[in-house]
């Protein structure tokens, strides 16, 4: 029986009881002079210190999946001005898993401005790159690449100052 598709405190009742249980069945066995309740009651209490030893209690969510991969960022330009962050999502999560997704915004307008960023592991990126890149999306040719990385857009912009 698998456990894991039901809530961690049903899983740790059912993994008590079965603890409970085997340690009733021992104690009988080996024939202690204790009563049958509080054989039953010291195997629950122990249960409760070694049950969450079995249970894997963080659910893992996506950020903590990307936290373990090496994430990419991917620059998507071209987009329809009337595209927003669920139907992007939706177009790159056909490729793979997909991190989060910003669409850039004008700061005085608020209107989208074409184009934004999507995160996804290496691996699922390179796979949207090559399936969506120059690829027609609501009457637009998209432009998908790996994103530059802020921290070298900076350099460079400092090493034209120097020039």
């Amino acid at each position: 029986m698998n456990l894991s598709k039901f809530p961690v405190y049903m899983q740790a009742a059912v993994l008590s009881l079965v603890l409970a249980l085997v340690g009733y069945l021992v104690a009988q066995a080996l024939q202690f002079s204790l009563k049958a309740e509080v054989i039953f009651a010291v195997g629950l209490a122990i249960g409760g210190f070694v049950v969450p030893l079995f249970l894997n209690r963080a659910p893992v969510t996506v950020a903590a999946q990307a936290a373990n991969q090496e994430t990419c960022t991917l620059y998507v330009g071209n987009l329809p001005y009337r595209a927003n962050e669920i139907a992007v999502r939706e177009l790159f999560a056909e490729q793979g898993q997909v991190i989060s997704v910003r669409l850039m915004k004008d700061k005085a307008t608020g209107k989208r401005r074409g184009f934004g960023f999507v995160e996804m592991p290496a691996a699922d990126a390179a796979k949207a790159i090559a399936a969506l890149n120059d690829k027609e999306y609501q009457q637009r040719t998209l432009k998908v690449r790996e994103a530059n990385d802020k921290r070298d857009r900076d350099e460079r912009e400092g090493d034209d100052v120097d020039a």
